[in-house]
């Protein structure tokens, strides 16, 4: 699986800028590179980026074996709304599911709320004649006349695109695979997602919502990968390719093509992946990761060195019925873009300058101030060293637009401005941070903040400081943490099942049943990936409540493959000590159902052995610069990232550079370096 050539190659494409970590089996060196993201095809930026690197790191293109990469393209289509026209199939008098939803109101006080977004308008909802019971048995045959007659429809109007979503067709698909056989016959060129295939669990309007951007993104998603493909041949460049998933996962771009709602995570879970990781290295088992890069700040949540996973998320408020790694996402990174309205309010993002223009800092055409311009006015931005000396920050520019934009609207100095600023976006992320904690009754001082990112390290100190964290921890090149998550990833395959069982003895001959069946599944998937045998772990989790709630919690089962009366009572343990850590409660005597099992495929990719770096020799300590804090200019040190030993002592305030981040040590602040080399910083005062 790609392992006879030495480079492994991990590329995470955001919004600014495309992130790559390189290993290089013949030395066990990892290196970081970046290049800026080319946001009309990103493959162009990905080949650019691995052409950089091979010139900067000493490999050839026809070197590269595998090729790990996490993309934005499939978040930024729905965001946009640069999807396909796509027709849904339905059960006869079901046709209004996507609008009806679950009548939530977010503004409970809005006399005009925004309704909910629906991808699929009235005109292209097309209902069949049939018709399954709850229990799956058959109450209405499919009529295949009916279904010819949407066929017939769906051409008028020009669906790119088809989503099938019957009516209990996750207890019984003859229905959908019929409809979809006989569409495959009639128009082959025309894409299918069936939600049997696609999300095969119970909540009607979360299946069919799940189904449906899964088939208006398959168009998007096979011409990316249909171009990146093509560029697989340059310079000998033909790597095995797998794409990152949301469950933190990689799969095969056959895969990939045919169920593009799985990518919907895909860039940020390889944060989370290093989390998980790092979480082992620095002996650290609760973390708080925060990667903060050009356009977002996405938080997830490490508890006894576990990535939290989610059986359902949404995107642009449409949700999504499928594994993800639980994650909450505000607009907040470097290119956030500074404002002051009409009543004198500052507000930073969610509007972000991107990687075009950018920043004003970076002289290509910005004009508003934005959070990196705030850090290069206040100093804690080196204009000659940006990205490791590769791009030169304009500092007069910057300066003007701070005075212009909002110095003056507001009355303040371009430095106090600046400050504010980074007061105000500061404020967001601990907001972000603190929510993620709370709502699992967690309390902040019991976590570490590992900070990662491009802009994430100017800002850490102070955040954690804001929301009573003690200690923050600064993995090596956290510029491409992401990257270097996805280097260690793994095939991860999810396969569900709604059972609707309760949690008791009598329940055991069709839990086992269902758990046959889906490792069945899961085995065959991952031998047709090519995964060997002995490289092949699955897993099983149950999706649990109590009767007559409406939400359930994700409980891991562990590699059970027959249970029995003991692990079926362990597992029910498990959810009521969960339920509690959660909610604050938990009703032991009450019944116990069994939604939904899931067994979850792991095909074990070979796993880089990294050397250590040595530091560099040369002077911890690379310089002074005047830097703005509190109100007032200091000489602060600036420290070399790679040239610092495990003797040296970092007392805040002070800054740490390395090629693709800088960190600010707040005043109260002492850092050195720990395990991994990463540097731990811990807060001093009260």
């Amino acid at each position: 699986m790609g392992a006879v050539k030495p480079i492994r190659v991990a590329v995470d494409i955001g919004g600014t800028f495309t992130d790559l970590q390189v290993f290089d089996g013949r030395s066990g060196a990892v290196h970081a590179w970046k290049t800026p993201t080319t946001p009309d095809d990103p493959s162009v930026g990905l080949l650019r980026g691995v052409t950089e690197a091979g010139e900067r790191f000493g490999f050839a293109l026809d070197e590269v074996g595998l090729l790990l990469h996490g993309t934005t393209i499939a978040t930024n289509a729905v965001l946009e709304r640069k999807l396909a026209r796509a027709a849904l199939i339905t059960t006869a008098g079901f046709e209004d599911v996507l609008e009806i939803n679950r009548h939530v109101r977010r503004d409970i006080y809005g006399l005009a709320p925004d309704p909910n977004p629906v991808l699929v308008p009235r005109d292209a909802r097309f209902g069949v004649v049939e018709r399954m019971r709850a229990d799956g048995s058959v109450e209405t045959a499919l009529d295949g006349a009916s279904v010819a007659d949407c066929l017939a429809r769906i051409a008028a109007i020009g669906a790119e695109s088809v989503a099938v979503t019957l009516i209990n067709s996750f207890a019984n698909a003859a229905h959908e695979r019929e409809i979809g056989a006989m569409i495959a016959a009639a128009r082959p060129d025309l894409p299918v997602s069936l939600s049997c295939e696609i999300s095969p669990e119970i909540r009607e309007y979360e299946r069919s919502s799940t189904t449906v951007l899964n088939a208006v993104l398959v168009p998007v998603v096979k011409a990316y990968l249909d171009r990146l493909e093509k560029r697989l041949g340059e310079g000998g460049f033909a790597p095995l390719v797998f794409l990152v998933q949301s469950n933190g996962g990689v799969c095969s771009l056959g895969l990939a093509a045919e169920q593009p709602a799985r990518l919907l995570l895909s860039g940020p879970s390889g944060g989370a992946l290093a989390a998980g990781r790092l979480a082992h290295l620095l002996a650290r088992p609760n973390l708080v990761a925060v990667d903060m890069g050009g356009t977002s700040f996405d938080v997830s949540v490490v508890q006894g060195g576990r990535v939290s996973v989610i059986t359902q998320g949404e995107i642009d408020r449409l949700p999504v019925r499928l594994p993800m790694v639980e994650m909450r996402t505000i607009g907040a990174g470097g290119g956030s873009i500074a404002a002051v309205d009409s009543g004198g309010r500052l507000s930073v993002g969610p509007r972000s300058a991107g990687a075009k223009p950018g920043p004003v800092a970076y002289g290509r055409g910005g004009v508003e101030p934005t959070v990196t311009d705030a850090n290069l006015v206040l100093g804690r931005l080196d204009p000659d060293f940006f990205l490791g000396g590769m791009m030169t920050l304009d500092m007069p520019a910057t300066r003007a637009a701070m005075d212009a934009r909002v110095g003056g609207a507001l009355g303040l100095s371009a430095e106090a401005a600046a400050e504010g600023i980074l007061t105000v976006t500061n404020a967001g992320l601990g907001a972000a941070i603190r929510l993620s904690l709370f709502e699992k009754g967690l309390d902040p001082r019991d976590f570490c903040l590992l900070s990662f990112g491009g802009a994430g390290g100017l800002h850490a100190t102070d955040v954690a400081a804001e929301i009573g964290m003690r200690e923050v921890a600064f993995p090596r090149e956290p510029g491409t943490l992401s990257a270097y998550g996805i280097l260690f990833s793994d095939l991860v395959q999810d396969f569900s099942r709604s059972v609707m069982l309760r949690a008791e003895a009598a329940a055991l001959p069709k839990l086992a049943e269902a758990i046959a069946a889906l490792r069945g599944l899961a085995d065959a998937r991952l031998a047709a990936d090519g995964v060997a045998a002995d490289a092949r772990r699955i897993e099983i989790a149950a999706d649990m409540r109590y009767q007559g709630q409406a939400f359930e919690l994700l409980i891991p089962w562990g590699e059970v493959a027959v249970p029995d009366a003991t692990s079926l009572a362990a597992l029910e343990a498990d959810f009521h000590a969960t339920h509690k850590q959660r909610f604050s409660y938990a009703n032991p005597g009450d019944v116990v159902e069994i939604v939904t099992l899931r067994a979850i495929a792991v095909g074990t990719l070979p796993k880089p052995e990294v050397g250590e770096p040595v530091p560099a020799a040369r002077p911890s300590v690379k310089g002074r610069r005047r830097v703005f804090a509190n109100g007032a200019w200091a000489e602060v040190d600036v420290w070399d990232r790679e040239a610092i030993k495990d003797s040296d002592a970092i007392t805040g305030p002070a800054l740490i550079e390395e090629a693709f981040a800088t960190h600010w040590i707040a005043a109260g602040w002492r850092a050195a370096l720990g395990p991994a080399r990463a540097i731990i910083a811990t807060r001093s005062t009260p």
